[in-house]
């Protein structure tokens, strides 16, 4: 069976050393020594100011959007993991979709400026497949108009924009250790904020508030990750390079073969290195992409559809209209990559698509 994507699993010897530290410290969570260790690594890494790792990828959007939503309207797009739309709601903020970039996928700056009104607090923007947004305009909105940015870059790990970590922009930027990124730490996620004084909200806000055992600097909740998380984000951390460097070989094959007359790639903004995250397929039309479906699903191979459906679309929302990213949504298809899929799989799901469309 050839999923949309691979778990990446370390050698077990090496992580079995990671967990021979966690029996010999006693110490299963609370920022233990292999959580800091690896928040250091990760940050040096990547080269951000600041990170603090959670145990998953949505508390980090639920405690931005509890700091700096404020229970307002947050302009976001439909076309993202449900979560972006989800952690909105959960923390009583109220949605407004603007429509995306039918190239670049994520939402259309050009858009955003018509909805903001006096009860808008902020942007949360998703950099889409890993993708940047148009992040200079974003930013120059906010502070026109005095609105804070959270981006949630949950497939962004590795990725830059403008030489720099695509982390070190906005308010506050989340990521996802979810055992289907790059990298992972089996479910895992971090917070990413330049400000200190933010950041320091940030921090108590994800340990219950506290100040000390006994004292509190204020409302909190429990988004800490254990240390067998940290042990095996430490054991997979150093094959990133590796992990990238393969799935960008698959990602120059598919390039390379399919018949792109009859489908339509993501543009990738420029002054990016990109992180090789997802290989999705824009199909003409529904009925075109279920019948590839079918026949890849017939052969033991099961690409996705991310993102299905348009979350302007979801069943707790108020409905309205969002024609480029329902279409999208309809006709997107993500296909199989991994840092394990061999030339004769590859060679076999090309040829399916291709003599399919």
């Amino acid at each position: 069976m050839i999923n949309v994507t691979k778990t990446f699993f370390p050698p077990l010897d090496e992580y079995i050393v990671q967990l021979e530290r966690i029996w010999k410290n006693q110490w299963l969570t609370n920022r233990g020594e292999l959580v800091l260790e690896l928040e250091k690594k990760i940050k040096d890494f990547l080269g951000v100011n600041s990170i603090l790792i959670t145990n998953n990828g949505t508390i980090p959007l639920q405690i931005a959007v509890k700091l700096l939503g404020n229970q307002g309207e947050i302009i976001t797009t439909p076309f993202s993991y449900v979560a972006t739309t989800a952690s909105i709601l959960w923390e009583n903020s109220t949605p407004v979709f603007v429509d995306i970039h039918p190239e670049f996928l994520t939402i259309d700056e050009t858009k955003i400026e018509a909805e903001i009104t006096d009860k808008t607090t902020a942007i949360l923007a998703t950099h889409v497949f890993g993708n940047p947004c148009n992040i200079e305009y974003i930013e120059q909105l906010a502070l026109k108009y005095g609105l804070k940015v959270i981006y949630d870059a949950a497939h962004c790990f590795g990725v830059t924009y403008l030489n720099k970590s695509i982390f070190e922009f906005g308010d506050i930027s989340t990521c996802s250790f979810h055992a289907t990124k790059l990298f992972h730490t089996g479910e895992g996620g971090a917070i990413f904020c330049n400000d200190n004084d933010l950041m320091h909200k940030i921090y108590y806000s994800h340990n219950f508030g506290h100040n000390g055992p006994l004292d509190f600097h204020g409302l909190g909740i429990n988004g800490k990750i254990s240390e067998l998380q940290a042990a095996m984000g430490l054991a997979t951390l150093p094959y990133i390079d590796y992990i990238i460097e393969e799935r960008k070989n698959v990602v120059q094959y598919y390039t390379s073969n399919l018949d792109f007359t009859r489908l339509k790639k993501m543009t990738l903004r420029q002054n990016t290195t990109w992180n090789y995250s997802y290989y999705p397929i824009i199909f003409e039309s529904e009925t075109q992409l279920l019948k590839v479906q079918k026949v890849l699903n017939e052969n033991n191979i099961f690409p996705r559809r991310y993102f299905y459906p348009s979350l302007n679309k979801v069943n707790y929302v108020e409905y309205s209209e969002m024609p480029i990213s329902e279409r999208i949504s309809q006709t997107i298809l993500c296909l199989p990559l991994s840092h394990e899929l061999e030339c004769n799989i590859l060679e076999k799901i090309v040829s399916l698509i291709n003599s399919n469309i």
